[in-house]
């Protein structure tokens, strides 16, 4: 048996422990894990430390997210909390129901089981992930990136020394130590213990995820992330919100990415949004209809309308109508988050039906797609599919149903 196949069978009879923790339990697990958190902060930062000496080739943005200091570990610790002060999401009341033959249904909440997570550069996502699946009744496997190997060790471990104390299994929660590839490849293929996997990162990463793994997976978080300005769009309105969606943390998957304009406006509102984007520090790449207006932007390659930056980069594309920018975005979204500056109703409609993704907005930033954002208290990830979830992903998307049946002897005739 193979390390990762261990990780697997441990996590697989763990998962039925978990699933019989009253609500109480779980919460007062959640609320110990917060404090024991709090209590190795510096440890927790010692080896963050050592993580950020060895990152190389990340953007300043990536960086950030890699960073965690006392600041950003207090946060986490309080969302362990307000993760402990959600509802249950396995708690009734259940839809039931009697046969006519005299038996009753009973159509129940339950645990996933066992939910494997892989990510990259995002040591955050560890205690989330754990977080989630703990309050959910699930066991987790954790695969993180290399990049954060060392503080998700200590993370992980803080975790599951609390558990111990706890009188639990401390392998309700387990990290993945090796970042190879080969690690991947196994923990794709553990369909003996993994319910469902769920990858967080690049969108060629989870492309890799999709397309390889035997284990079903949700996917998640990839964002190229269109804003299209309708000639309708109220300038003083549409430029602040651009400039929030594209610079508030461009290393997100809800970022915006790409900017559409509307050929009627282009040539007063491209200089103006042009003027606030590289205030911030963006750099602006774009088509020839965009560089004829403003000579500031740089010629967008074929690969550009494809890419997700997760950096201060804006690719910008002049289009005649509406039905272009739909198009557009229907050939190019990753399914993520979309959005119209528009006062015209009827083009809001058009674009709100036909438009692809799990979330669309009107005269909203992006960056308002997030579970805690939609008053979900939290989210294990952003669902670009449509089976089983999709958009945020807050607690009962880790759930799914069983059927009881109760009865006195009833035989099919």
């Amino acid at each position: 048996m193979t390390k990762i196949e261990e990780i697997g069978q441990k996590a697989k009879a763990a998962s039925l422990e978990v699933a019989q923790l009253s609500i109480e339990e779980r919460n007062r697990v959640l609320r110990a894990m917060s404090q024991a958190l709090t209590a190795n902060q510096a440890a927790i930062i010692k080896a963050n430390q050592a993580d950020l000496a060895k990152a190389e080739g990340l953007s300043k943005p990536m960086m950030n997210r890699l960073t965690l200091d006392k600041k950003v570990l207090d946060g986490i610790a309080e969302s362990l909390e307000a993760v402990a002060e959600l509802k249950d999401p396995l708690a009734g009341p259940y839809e039931n129901w009697e046969h006519p033959s005299g038996f009753k249904i009973i159509k129940k909440t339950v645990p996933l089981g066992v939910v494997a997570m892989i990510y990259e550069a995002r040591p955050n996502v560890t205690i989330d992930a754990a977080a989630l699946t703990f309050k959910s009744g699930n066991a987790v496997i954790l695969r993180g990136g290399k990049e954060a190997i060392q503080s998700n060790i200590v993370l992980a471990e803080s975790l599951r020394n609390c558990l111990k104390e706890q009188g639990l299994n401390p392998d309700i929660i387990q990290l993945i130590e090796d970042t190879s590839h080969e690690s991947v490849n196994e923990l794709l293929h553990l369909r003996e213990y993994v319910d469902v996997l769920i990858p967080r990162g690049s969108g060629s990463f989870i492309d890799f995820v999709v397309k390889n793994a035997t284990v079903p997976v949700i996917e998640t978080g990839a964002g190229n992330t269109h804003i299209f300005v309708d000639e309708s769009a109220d300038f003083d309105k549409a430029i602040p919100v651009i400039v929030n969606a594209k610079t508030q943390k461009p290393a997100v998957c809800n970022a915006a990415e790409k900017l559409l304009i509307h050929e009627k406006i282009a040539a007063n509102f491209l200089p103006k949004i042009a003027d606030a984007l590289l205030a911030k520090g963006v750099e602006l790449r774009g088509d020839k209809a965009a560089q004829a207006i403003e000579s500031r932007i740089t010629t967008a390659s074929e690969t550009d309308w494809d890419t997700e930056y997760n950096d201060l980069i804006m690719a910008i594309k002049i289009v005649k109508d509406v039905d272009e920018a739909i198009n557009w975005v229907n050939a190019h979204t990753t399914h993520h988050s979309e959005t119209i500056l528009s006062q015209n109703k009827d083009n809001v409609a058009k674009f709100m039906q036909a438009v692809d993704a799990a979330v669309v907005y009107q005269n909203v930033s992006s960056r308002f797609t997030d579970g805690f954002e939609f008053g979900f208290g939290a989210e294990i990830g952003i669902s670009t599919q449509k089976l089983h979830a999709r958009g945020p992903m807050g607690l009962p998307a880790l759930t799914t149903l069983k059927y009881e049946v109760f009865g006195d002897g009833q035989v099919r005739s």
